[in-house]
């Protein structure tokens, strides 16, 4: 599992920097991400790291780019990975038919149908390979120091990583920001589409295990640290598919109040980076609160 680097960037007086290896989580095929390092990591000095998980159709490369997070996290001495949303090269039959489901659509979960469970498992991908690959590179980072944050699909993989990482007792992440998540995607179209593709049990699989507004229900009101923007003009709002008031009324009613989950309507914005780059460094200083206490 030895690291290529690809390219190599300065920003705000730190590095990011292009990666790629062989991943064994997605079958062995190539896998890239980006990883910014602020400028006050170096050995001796380990940073707390922030992971950002992009939307359907995204690479590795939006978010370092266009979300407006390295500057804020510079400022923090915050380490941002960015991985990829899913396994690319695979060849399998129907990935690439749509930008919904397949290439750039990995859903942040572990498949478990015949047909994609070899390559698509970008749960285990990002919880478990990353870390172990980045901390093998010798990389300065502290991984006793992490959150997660997302942006649509991204948002739907954070909110679900980080509480199931609660659920389970292993708190992998301290806190968890999204952009817009698709809260409650088994009863959306995109989330139903996705789990009864990838998943032997489909929607009924995935309700247990990857969908945020489920999980909540769970935690019998342990401690979280979670916020979600989200734009009222989105047209994907408007359609139904990111469905953030079933996530915040499941929160209520599970006990949880304005501190510990902070749902925002942002009046006007929509689904793009945009929104994204306005909203980015309150995430940041978010996380920073967790990260660097």
């Amino acid at each position: 599992m030895s690291l290529e680097k690809v390219s190599s960037n300065k920003a705000f007086d730190g590095e990011l920097v292009k990666y790629k290896f062989k991943s064994a989580a997605l079958g062995g095929l190539d896998a890239n991400f980006n990883l910014f390092l602020p400028a006050n990591a170096a050995e001796g000095t380990k940073v707390p790291l922030l992971t950002y998980l992009a939307g359907l159709t995204c690479t590795e490369d939006n978010g370092a780019q266009k979300g407006h997070f390295l500057g804020p996290a510079a400022k923090e001495g915050i380490a941002i990975l960015f991985p990829d949303t899913s396994p690319r090269g695979a060849g399998i039959e129907g990935e690439t038919d749509s930008w919904d489901f397949g290439v750039g659509a990995g859903f942040y979960l572990n498949a478990t149908h015949p047909k994609w469970a070899k390559h698509y498992n970008m749960l285990n991908h990002i919880t478990i390979e990353l870390p172990q690959v980045l901390e093998a590179a010798g990389l300065p980072i502290d991984f006793k120091r992490q959150s997660i944050f997302g942006h649509s699909m991204g948002g739907h993989g954070a909110l679900t990583l980080y509480l199931n990482s609660v659920l389970q007792g292993t708190k992998q992440y301290r806190s968890v920001s999204a952009f817009a998540p698709i809260s409650n995607p088994v009863n959306c179209p995109w989330g139903q589409k996705a789990f009864s593709g990838y998943l032997q049990g489909g929607i009924d699989e995935a309700r247990d295990k990857y969908d945020a507004t489920e999980l909540i229900k769970k935690l019998g009101k342990e401690p979280v640290h979670v916020l979600v923007d989200y734009g009222t003009g989105d047209n994907f709002y408007k359609n139904g598919q990111l469905l953030p008031e079933n996530f915040l009324k499941a929160a209520r009613d599970a006990g949880y109040d304005e501190v510990q989950v902070r749902v925002r309507a942002q009046e006007g914005y929509d689904h793009s980076y945009y929104f994204i780059s306005t909203f980015g460094e309150d995430h940041i200083h978010f996380h920073a609160n967790f990260l660097k206490a």
